[in-house]
């Protein structure tokens, strides 16, 4: 009988790990899908998400929640914090930020449907709400209301 599981690749996972210093460096890890022949959703909420203004290298804060509907794999979660946590060196845009989190996810998970809201607090009196996902939401799935209500202070 062999040791190998579904699990047996992960590196990052139960061990000490740094926090990557970009986004680029970030190593995302993934899991097969033991429930792949079942359509639900998966919700990961960061609710500090921090990344640097790319022109003054002041931080900015979001709170980010990411839907999807996992296909054959599932990320595991450790990697994706350290993921997000990486755009604390990172400097970009609210936008490239929020759309750029979705797509590397998509490109690396193959998800039947996913979508982040990225809701940014305000900077100069502006708050800014980024919201981008792959298509129509699969029929059957029970996707929740994301639950930020409109600016009037985040919390």
């Amino acid at each position: 009988m062999s040791d190998e599981t579904i699990y047996s690749n992960l590196k990052q996972l139960g061990g000490a790990t740094v926090m990557p210093q970009s986004p680029d460096q970030a190593e995302l890890e993934r899991v097969q899908n033991p429930q792949a022949d079942v359509l639900y959703n998966v919700r990961f909420t960061a609710p500090e998400f921090t990344s640097l203004c790319p022109m003054t290298g002041q931080p900015d804060f979001a709170h980010l929640v990411i839907d999807y509907v996992p296909g054959d794999w599932l990320v595991e979660s450790k990697s994706l914090k350290l993921f997000l946590g990486s755009f604390r060196n990172h400097g970009a845009f609210h936008e490239d930020c929020t759309v750029s989190i979705g797509r590397r996810l998509v490109d690396f998970l193959d998800p039947k449907w996913l979508r982040i809201g990225g809701y940014w607090y305000p900077r100069g009196g502006i708050p800014i709400d980024v919201f981008w996902q792959t298509g129509a939401i699969p029929e059957g799935v029970w996707i929740p209301d994301q639950g930020v209500p409109p600016y009037r202070g985040r919390g």
